[in-house]
């Protein structure tokens, strides 16, 4: 038996030690995991004694943390939007950076009741379309990965949130697979963006724990917009709006690709840190 409080402050300090800056939030989360108590009780009640079994769950969990492995999949689960998505090692972990683009589309709908066809291409978790489509009661949606794992996580979080009947899941590699002609009025998509000459200098929670399909793209990063570019005229319907989100330095670039591609009222939208992230065409 130990002090909740002993436990608690030793693996704090232990990841602080790695250079952890949310030390205090991981082994907040990793103790409620492991005993059952809240962050509440872990100031109400620091002398708690935990038992063996306890202790040596937690001690497991944050020997993960330790060797790196993110919060999201030590825990499976990570909240996004308004909804709580199951995560693993074969999808990105949903970020709040992403929301922006939820936000910049729901903003573009004047009638939130319409029915509204919407496309998320590169679905990963569903974290995109699924907290969409909870914000449009009425509107159906086609979700596209080119990973199999993806994509059945993907309809495993439609079912748990409730949303398997509105949400139609396709393997493909972008568009390649849809039906010949489908159309549609929201278009969302998180594609790879990092550089790979920028792969060591990623975190080691993101490079060696998240799918580097999913993280990494030729040409400086350009690559998969360029193919994009020449994909979206073909998908949207009259009057439809796209959706992407960008890396902070590539505001400029990916404009430019999509303006040849026939893009209109081409915008840069920032995130909450007030960097470039995301990009809305009109077509």
């Amino acid at each position: 038996m130990a002090a909740l409080r002993d436990i608690r402050n030793k693996a704090i300090q232990k990841l602080g030690q790695m250079g952890n800056e949310t030390s205090g939030l991981d082994v907040d989360l990793l103790l409620e995991a492991a005993t059952g108590l809240t962050p509440l009780d872990f100031i109400l009640e620091p002398d708690r004694q935990i038992g063996a079994q306890q202790e040596a769950d937690f001690q497991a969990l944050l020997g993960r943390r330790l060797l790196r492995e993110p919060i999201s999949q030590i825990l499976g689960r990570k909240d996004f939007w308004t909804l709580t998505f199951k995560v693993s090692r074969h999808c990105l972990t949903p970020r709040p950076d992403s929301e922006v683009l939820i936000e910049a589309a729901l903003k573009s709908i004047v009638d939130k009741k319409k029915p509204l066809k919407i496309l998320d291409l590169g679905t990963g978790s569903g974290c995109l379309i699924l907290s969409l489509l909870s914000e449009l009661p009425h509107s159906l949606g086609t979700a596209v990965d080119i990973s199999d794992k993806a994509l059945d996580l993907a309809k495993e979080n439609a079912r748990r949130l409730g949303f398997q009947e509105r949400c139609t899941f396709i393997l493909s590699d972008w568009a390649q697979e849809l039906p010949p002609g489908d159309k549609f009025d929201i278009i969302l998509c998180n594609p790879p963006y990092i550089a790979e000459e920028e792969a060591e200098a990623l975190a080691p929670d993101v490079r060696d724990y998240e799918p580097h399909m999913a993280l990494f793209a030729k040409n400086n990063g350009l690559e998969e917009y360029q193919k994009l570019g020449k994909t979206l005229p073909g998908l949207m319907a009259v009057g439809g709006r796209a959706f992407l989100e960008i890396g902070h330095e590539q505001g400029l670039r990916a404009a430019s690709i999509f303006k040849n591609g026939g893009a209109k009222n081409i915008r840069i939208i920032q995130d909450l840190a007030a960097r470039d992230r995301c990009i809305a065409l009109d077509f």
